[in-house]
């Protein structure tokens, strides 16, 4: 495929997202379409498979920040009739590449963006595959193997692939030569990632978050309150007296490992009040009451509400 064909492709409009689409939305079209499109789900239907393969390699380039982006700046430049597909020397019209794409040719930068498609001489790679793997969110953080059964122009075959620990939703693991056959050697397999979500962890970065409910005589008192933790082992945080709800406590390091980098625990503190009191447990709660009537929690509120 010459690399004009490649900017000349709207990956937009073979993907049917605007081209304003936030990445989420790329995503959330791209599998809704790759699992109606799958070959092993149309097994023997051609034109299914090409539209698969296309769908495929317009999500590769728009689900990547600096390849869409380079896209986008070469689509622009095209529609205007900026320049013509390089052949040879690499022939363009109607301004400087310089001020474009930083200084590079056009047959550098399209043999950057699309892994130099088009460019290539002598027998070529076989076509990278695609599939979709779901894995838990504790496997995501500390990673997992995936034993994949995939078919392949009617071949089956077992794929074993690692997952590293810290892995995102929609992340793309890439398998190096288990895609299909090809002269030069087979292509490369690309597995699509969904993380499942958790009854009580979540994630910002490489931080761990949870909510963690409280009594009111804890968050009163004070306390020293056990903690799960992700790895299975619980950790102990400290609640001073008169502790509020919403307040974030930090466990260090009981965060995402991932390279050098160790993240924290964000544990959010969440005051239960109780939805019924009765008998003595009444008594003494309007007993707190008369004792406390003269500490107005409502005061400053009310001096800033007439501000």
């Amino acid at each position: 495929m010459a690399a004009k064909d490649l900017y000349e492709k709207d990956f937009y409009k073979v993907l049917g997202v605007d081209k304003k689409a936030t990445p989420e939305e790329i995503k959330k079209k791209y599998r809704s379409l790759a699992r109606d499109l799958h070959p092993d789900k149309n097994q023997g239907d051609s034109a299914l498979e090409e539209k698969f393969k296309a769908v495929s390699e317009a999500y590769d380039i728009l689900s990547d920040p600096k390849k869409r982006a380079e896209y986008d700046e070469a689509r622009s430049l095209f529609e205007r009739g900026g320049f013509r597909a390089p052949t040879g020397g690499g022939n363009y019209q109607g301004g400087d590449f310089s001020d474009i794409f930083g200084g590079g040719n056009p047959q550098d930068i399209f043999a950057n963006l699309f892994g130099g498609a088009g460019m290539r001489r002598g027998p070529r790679k076989g076509q990278d595959l695609q599939t979709e793997s779901t894995i838990t969110f504790k496997e995501s953080i500390f990673g997992t193997t995936l034993d994949l059964k995939l078919s392949a122009d009617g071949k089956a075959q077992n794929i074993t692939a690692r997952v590293p620990a810290g892995v995102n939703d929609g992340a793309k693991i890439r398998v190096k030569g288990k895609g299909a056959p090809g002269e030069a050697g087979p292509g490369d397999l690309f597995i699509l990632l969904t993380v499942k979500t958790h009854p009580i962890f979540s994630r910002k970065g490489e931080n761990l978050l949870l909510t963690l409910p409280v009594t009111f005589t804890e968050a009163t008192l004070g306390a020293d309150i056990k903690v799960p933790t992700l790895g299975g082992e619980d950790v102990t945080v400290r609640l001073a007296p008169g502790t509020p709800t919403g307040r974030v406590l930090r466990v260090k390091g009981r965060g995402i490992t991932k390279g050098h980098t160790v993240g924290d625990l964000l544990v959010t503190i969440d005051v239960q009040v109780p939805r019924r009191v009765e008998g003595e447990a009444l008594e003494a709660l309007k007993k707190f009451e008369e004792l406390t009537k003269d500490h107005d929690v409502r005061s400053e509120f009310n001096t800033k509400a007439k501000v």
